[in-house]
């Protein structure tokens, strides 16, 4: 181990350490010499908090229920370095600590390693293990909590690099250009709106945005008209990054129709630790007194949909978080303006059920009989969930666009009428939302998500 001055010492050090690592590794699968890629491992950092102490109760990240070491395993530090910094950086204000980095026993197999490919018959060469995936940390593990070393951060390298993996392959954008600021939706059209907004801003003068990435692997920087760029994507979930020199700025993601697929996006964003994701769709509106268009503010979630009731509770509740709801509201309202009457909260119902609503009438009654939900969706839920197992803000600003219990079903001819008419304004609403948030993250540094038992120290 190699011990490290300060919290910028420790960071740096972890990223010549990783660099080090992938350089051998390229060396050696293009010239041979597999022994040697038993050097070939990820760097791992220790903080050794020398004594507990009582904090400022509203620290939000930063505190340890005792003293005793804190490690992990890290991979791609240099992708990480501002957010390590920051927590390294508050642990160490609060503690009387003591930081070693060095050489983990965990070897990198090339596939991770850009620029490395694996060697035909090169057997001693680690391949990617799935023993390794896991979210023991993230889901309180009793024994990832009770050994001689307490986790410091939430996932593994093997997990985290997988996931970065995953999200190239689903989005079709290396993970590097992606934003803290996170938009769902399964619209084409909330894309285009996006993309369009994005490139008003790079012809701005002193925009904060200085590029947008698109899921074709190209970097519009300039001034370029919305006719001369091709959007289609043969990618599953395309993502765009419009972004910022900090990183600070907005992605948004098509993740398709359902909540498997909410879950499988989500499962891989957590490992890069983003500031908050807003689901921005359309759902079933529930009140006769609704009108195609209504906004609704999910500020409570009903889990019909399943696919976290493994990993939470169904009746673990799910709190809304206040910070997003409230910028929520004033984007709407900036947006709207007079008619920003059109939003209402409400409980967002999710189900895995796109037909739902062919249900006889009885059935229909006994499955909303003492629901107080006001909306149908298929995705919320299960971003919200996901949402609240990683610690990550979540947010849902649903446009209604049927009323399928009031003789309203969605039609062709009403659906595109309505999509016509909401779509800009319904994606401006999520997008101030997220720049008001950018201006100062600190609101989103809630305690509220933080776990009593099984918490790691960073955010």
């Amino acid at each position: 181990m190699v011990d490290a001055v300060d919290v910028d010492g420790a960071v740096d050090k972890l990223i010549e350490l990783y660099e080090r690592s992938c350089a051998l590794a390229r060396e050696i699968v293009d010239s041979g010499g597999y022994e040697r890629y038993d050097d070939v491992r990820y760097p791992t950092i220790s903080v050794n908090i020398k004594t507990w102490v009582p904090i400022d109760r509203t620290e939000p990240f930063g505190y340890v229920d005792e003293a005793g070491v804190y490690s992990a395993v890290i991979s791609r530090p240099d992708l990480m370095s501002s957010y390590l910094r920051a927590q390294l950086g508050a642990l160490c204000a609060n503690y009387d600590t003591e930081i070693t980095v060095g050489y983990s026993d965990v070897r990198i197999p090339p596939e991770y390693i850009r620029g490395a490919t694996r060697p035909d018959g090169a057997n001693s060469i680690p391949r990617p293990t799935l023993d390794s995936v896991h979210d023991a940390i993230v889901d309180g593990d009793w024994d990832a909590f009770h050994g001689a070393e307490k986790p410091l951060f939430h996932f593994g390298p093997q997990r985290f690099d997988i996931a970065c993996a995953r999200l190239e392959h689903y989005t079709g954008i290396e993970v590097d250009t992606l934003q803290k600021y996170i938009l769902f939706t399964n619209y084409a059209m909330h894309v285009t709106e996006f993309v369009r907004f994005g490139l008003r801003q790079l012809a701005e003068p002193g925009s904060r945005y200085t590029a947008l990435k698109l899921p074709s692997g190209e970097t519009v920087s300039d001034t370029v008209a919305f006719e001369d760029l091709d959007l289609a994507s043969r990618y599953q979930m395309p993502r765009y990054d419009l972004i910022t020199p900090e990183g600070d700025g907005i992605t948004m993601i098509n993740i398709g129709v359902g909540p498997s697929n909410a879950k499988t996006i989500t499962d891989s964003l957590a490992v890069l630790r983003p500031e908050a994701w807003i689901m921005i769709g359309h759902c079933a509106g529930l009140d006769g007194r609704m009108r195609i268009g209504d906004l609704i503010l999910g500020n409570a979630y009903e889990r019909h949909d399943g696919v976290l009731d493994d990993y939470i509770r169904p009746e673990s509740p799910l709190p809304a978080v206040p910070e997003i709801q409230r910028t929520l509201e004033k984007a709407v309202r900036e947006v709207y303006g007079e008619d920003a009457e059109l939003m209402r909260t409400g409980t967002v119902l999710s189900s895995s059920d796109r037909n739902w609503e062919w249900k006889t009438p009885r059935e229909l009654w006994e499955w909303l009989r003492g629901s107080t939900a006001a909306a149908v969706d298929m995705e919320s839920c299960a971003l919200a969930a996901n949402g609240y197992r990683y610690r990550v803000p979540y947010g849902t600003l649903l446009a209604v666009s049927d009323l399928p219990l009031h003789a309203v079903p969605k039609l062709p001819a009403a659906a595109q009428a309505f999509y016509s008419n909401s779509k800009e304004a319904h994606v401006m609403c999520a997008v101030r939302a997220m720049e008001r948030l950018a201006e100062n993250p600190e609101r989103l540094r809630t305690r509220k998500l933080r776990r009593t038992i099984g918490e790691v120290p960073f955010r």
